[in-house]
């Protein structure tokens, strides 16, 4: 019997050619290592064939040999790759790719298979094993960083793409940006970034003494001196971390200190800080640890009341905090027992009371307490009523309560006396088409924030003077009106209580995030900043649509899509990618994003399907995807990718990408598994794809808080049914697959990285094509990735590298040519010596 290393392929004269071209010859290039670059594979290799290896990999081609096999494995393929790139090294990576695919192995994952049994049924679990709640086990992690490997090693052929990309998308950023301030309580606080730096400044001016009145034209005065509150950039250094997240950072209410809560781990478990900002010196000993990242300050600038998580990362109990004191000694105010539900604690804009909120997925109750009274008892604002959510805000003697229940499910707000909240009567009564989102209160307007037709709206309501008490209902109020046919809006009074600014945060998926003030008492706007795009973007140049696809139940499903005029071509030859979410009733609105421009620039459609199961058409919509009716929101999206293929004609399957992150990587799962043929390539990120094990694991965070979402598995029978009808990992099989990307954080504690893992392995197993299966891993980050501005750049060059790479663009230009490179870094700055250093 002949083995693979004995069999010849011919490479002849080609060889000899590339050789005398490199001048090479005879002799093995000087340099190279071939031991190390061919992973002991040189030692079977014939004379000829180690010359041309050589000349290869000092011709800039090495990532031809990434991560081969060691000898015996894939030895014929070896020499066919070989003898494919010796036709020519200018040409070697298109002619030789299919051959250098074929040499790599992919990871497979040792199979331990494990019986899971529920309501009489067994399912077989051959991966469970990579489930390490430590995140230390050895065989995880090394099967984790094989799995990279392998991904590095396909993907290496898209390295210098990786990094056009990365250089083409931060040349659009202005590296040196400032946020619009908010003027509040004699000083204009906002945040800014330096060239080269990668986190943000937290920084504040005052308001000159002879400054009028809040207008709506306000602007900082920089003569006034600059203070630093926090530099996340120096903080981060003289921790000596490479993760770092901030939440939360607020001055105490006579502006002299400053607390922020830090995460330097990604498992969104922060560490609360406070320090005097006179001297910078930190007042907490080194900071609270286990905290969520929420806390609020009581009206005596010396109390702190603070979240903390329990052992499954829930937020469950509040603390109170005196500066100064021994954290140990700080005393629980409240804790929450039902695991079902989650605490947070936040403080009116009026500032006189603070609120406790304890819910569940569909239920909510609040505690409200004097801010100035922060050692007496939180109050009950309402009874906690099961399928009942209500939030609160306060004016003068009046609290107002947008709330929702199954007899007004897209919610109607109420007013009660503060004294006595179980006397309320209706402001804004429930409507079956406007979804109203919520309410900003101050001394003389009243703001509702609403949906109608998939679009958010505002609307502007005057109220008494003096605090006086409203009389309802209000009425429709003066609604604020945007031409596009799809957007986003956020609207909300800012500044201090009796501040008639109304600020406004629009985006379209062609309009960047721009930030409009409005003065409520003389009707002017004005537009206070559009975020900078570098390198020549003109929103004349791309076009926005909204399209309707029709569901198998006759319902009409929503899809927002953008392109550039003139670039596509609209005849179903284009590249598309096809964006869904459709859980929690988060809306997946449309916005602006930079990044995208590489994608539409390059001739792609860009369409975000509005399916069921998020919250764009308000309360039904959602509880139309959820629970026992979670199908709608898979057919939803299959129906939004029929329409776009076979009615709008702007697209086929073979040019058709999907993408979607955590739930909406469940999403991804569910239709991959049901209509693989739809779709050429699918990136999954951070997905929820092994929905049944995790849901019947109450060990694992979230899942109890989850089932008034998904069901409970454990209880109910029929939700169990139902459940594993859909969960991605339950129902692969042996099919063909599109192009797949999967995306892991080690550290995330919403997600469990083994849910990925054990997805691509059990495709690994099943799939009956050859099209790409990776599973990249961030083993320093978790659910939100990595943290840095630039180094988020480079994940998302990697997600659209390997989309170019499947559907064979990686030699497609940008539209205009390539944009200029970002300026060089400046050295790193010093440390601030007013943030605190680690203990």
């Amino acid at each position: 019997m002949v083995s693979a290393s004995q069999i010849i392929v011919p490479i002849g004269a080609a060889a000899a050619s590339v050789l005398v071209g490199l001048g090479v010859g005879r002799r093995t290039a000087g340099g190279v290592n071939l031991r190390r670059q061919l992973n002991g594979n040189h030692k079977w290799l014939n004379r000829q064939e180690r010359q041309v290896a050589s000349a290869l990999i000092q011709a800039g081609k090495g990532y031809l040999f990434s991560n081969w096999p060691p000898p015996g494995v894939h030895d014929a393929e070896k020499r066919r790759l070989l003898a494919a790139a010796a036709r020519g090294v200018d040409s070697a990576a298109a002619a030789a790719e299919a051959d250098r695919l074929a040499v790599l192995v992919p990871p497979a994952a040792p199979q331990e298979p494990r019986v899971i049994e529920a309501h009489g049924d067994s399912r077989t679990d051959k991966y469970y094993w990579l489930r390490d709640d430590e995140r230390k086990a050895p065989a995880v992690l090394s099967h984790l960083n094989a799995e990279n490997a392998y991904m590095r090693a396909v993907m290496a052929d898209t390295e210098e793409l990786q990094e056009s990309l990365y250089l083409e998308m931060r040349a659009r950023i202005k590296e040196d940006d400032t946020q619009v301030p908010a003027r509040y309580q004699g000083y204009y606080y906002y945040t800014r970034q330096e060239t080269g730096q990668q986190y943000g400044l937290h920084c504040r001016r005052r308001v000159p003494a002879a400054a009028a009145a809040p207008r709506e034209t306000d602007v900082l005065d920089e003569a006034e001196p600059e203070e630093v509150l926090l530099d996340e950039n120096a903080r981060k250094a003289s921790l000596g971390v490479s993760y770092y997240s901030v939440s939360g950072c607020e001055t105490s209410p006579d502006q002299r200190l400053y607390a922020w809560a830090e995460d330097t781990v990604g498992g969104e478990k922060y560490t609360l800080h406070v320090k005097d900002l006179s001297t910078g010196a930190e007042l907490t000993r080194g900071g609270i640890p286990g905290m969520s990242g929420n806390f609020e300050w009581a009206a005596d600038n010396a109390t702190l009341f603070y979240v903390v998580k329990d052992h499954l990362d829930r937020p469950y109990k509040v603390l109170r905090h005196k500066i100064g004191t021994n954290p140990t000694q700080d005393v629980v105010v409240f804790e929450e027992a039902d695991e079902a539900f989650y605490v947070g604690v936040g403080k009116s804009r009026s500032e006189k009371i603070i609120y406790i909120s304890s819910g569940s997925a569909v239920t909510s109750e609040s505690r409200y307490l004097r801010a100035d009274t922060p050692e007496g008892e939180f109050r009950v604002v309402l009874p906690r009523v099961q399928d009942t959510e209500y939030s609160v805000a306060d004016r003068g003697d009046w609290l107002f309560i947008t709330l929702r229940d199954p007899a007004r499910p897209n919610s109607e707000l109420l007013l009660a006396p503060l004294a006595d909240p179980s006397k309320a009567e209706v402001l804004i009564p429930h409507s079956r088409d406007v979804k109203l989102d919520g309410v900003s209160v101050g001394a003389d307007y009243l703001v509702a924030c609403s949906r109608r037709g998939g679009l958010e709206r505002a609307a502007v309501h005057k109220l008494p003077p003096g605090l006086g008490r409203p009389v309802g209902p209000l009425g429709e109020g003066e609604e604020i009106k945007f031409e596009e046919p799809a957007y986003s809006l956020s609207a909300y009074l800012t500044g201090d209580f009796d501040s008639p600014i109304l600020r406004m945060s629009y985006t379209s998926l062609t309009t960047p995030a721009t930030v409009i003030d409005m003065h409520l008492g003389t009707g002017k706007r004005c537009e206070k900043k559009v975020a900078p795009v570098l390198g020549g973007f003109d929103k004349s140049r791309y076009v926005t649509q909204r399209l309707w696809a029709t569901a198998p139940d006759g319902v009409k499903v929503p899809i927002s899509l953008v392109y550039r005029r003139g670039l596509a071509r609209l005849d179903g030859s284009d590249p598309m990618m096809l964006d869904g979410y459709g859980s929690y009733e988060i809306s997946n609105d449309p916005y602006f994003s930079s990044t995208r421009l590489s994608l539409l620039d390059r001739g792609f459609v860009f369409a975000i399907a509005h399916i069921r199961g998020g919250g764009e058409m308000g309360r039904y919509w959602y509880e139309d995807g959820k629970l026992q009716k979670k199908a709608n929101t898979f057919t939803d999206f299959i129906a939004a990718a029929e329409h776009l293929i076979t009615s709008a004609k702007l697209v086929t399957p073979q040019r058709l990408c999907i993408e979607g992150r955590s739930a909406g990587g469940l999403l991804m799962g569910a239709v991959l598994n049901m209509r693989p043929d739809l779709f050429h390539a699918a990136i999954i990120g951070v997905g929820f794809v092994d929905a049944l094990t995790t849901m019947l694991d109450d060990t694992i965070p979230l899942t109890i808080i989850e089932r008034e979402e998904w069901g409970d598995p454990a209880a109910d029978a029929a939700v169990y049914a139902y459940m594993k009808s859909y969960s991605p990992v339950d129902n692969v099989r042996a099919q063909r697959y599109p192009h797949i990307l999967a995306i892991a954080g080690l550290h995330d504690p919403r997600v469990g990285y083994w849910e990925p893992a054990k997805f691509v392995a059990k495709l690994r197993e099943h799939k009956t094509d050859r099209n790409l299966l990776l599973l990249k891993t961030e083993m320093g980050a978790g659910h939100f990735s990595v943290t840095g501005r630039f180094e988020r750049l480079k994940e998302v060059a990697f997600e659209f590298a390997f989309l170019f790479k499947v559907l064979g663009m990686m030699h497609t230009p940008l539209a205009d040519g390539p944009l200029p490179a970002p300026a060089p870094a400046p050295a790193p700055a010093a440390p601030d010596a007013a943030a605190p250093a680690a203990k």
